[in-house]
């Protein structure tokens, strides 16, 4: 591979490290507890309805995200992430995500950055935006999903 990909790997790690550090202290603070269902078979299909509407043209119908995602557009813009195993949602707790998803990354940080992500507090309920991540996480490989309910499970602590 080459020294542009692995530098863009690098710097990818580096802004989800600074990320998760801003946001875990954020989360940490919140009152939010927020627990997905990826096994209920009835928040799943109204999850899956309100991702195809609400998130799938950005992240994609199979949740692939957008092409090179780890890579800022000639806008400053980070492309839309894949929210299936080959991205990083799954290393983030239910509660980020919510938050993330309700407030937008912005709001979480408390000052700018680059997204095209829209916060979903005034377009989604709690409900919806808990659905819709219970269907992403329905979609993840058995092995993924104990590893995010042990990231849970600390961050719960």
């Amino acid at each position: 591979m080459s020294k542009v990909y692995y530098a863009y790997l690098f710097s990818a790690a580096v802004v989800i490290g600074i990320l998760v550090y801003y946001l875990n202290s954020t989360v940490q603070t919140a009152n939010a507890s927020v627990s997905l269902k990826p096994e209920d078979k009835s928040v799943i299909l109204l999850g899956k309805n309100i991702y195809a509407q609400n998130c799938a043209s950005c992240h994609g119908a199979n949740l692939e995200g957008q092409k090179n995602w780890m890579s800022r557009l000639p806008n400053g813009m980070m492309p839309a992430p894949p929210h299936d195993v080959t991205g990083h949602t799954w290393h983030h707790s239910d509660n980020y995500l919510f938050l993330i998803t309700k407030y937008g990354v912005e709001e979480i940080l408390g000052e700018k950055y680059p997204n095209n992500m829209p916060a979903y507090k005034d377009i989604l309920t709690d409900d919806e935006i808990i659905f819709a991540l219970s269907f992403i996480k329905s979609t993840w490989p058995s092995k993924t999903k104990k590893i995010h309910d042990q990231i849970n499970l600390r961050s719960n602590k």
